[in-house]
């Protein structure tokens, strides 16, 4: 049996006993709820968003002659 051969093989039986394992991880090492931002980068984003609404709202007021 060549190197190359017995290293497939090695990997396939690797690769098997992973798919009998899937599934069954613990429940210590799975994640919680972990969001993918953190809060800073959130709050920067809501407060972008909220500020050119508001900023749209106003001028759009505005230029109807509201104030």
């Amino acid at each position: 049996m060549t190197t190359s051969r017995r290293l497939a093989d090695r990997k396939v039986a690797r690769f098997e006993k992973n798919i009998t394992k899937r599934g069954s991880v613990p429940e210590t090492v799975k994640k919680g709820n972990d969001y993918p931002v953190g809060p800073i980068v959130l709050g920067f984003f809501v407060f972008v968003v909220v500020g050119s609404s508001l900023f749209q709202i106003i001028r759009t007021a505005q230029n109807a002659g509201y104030f």
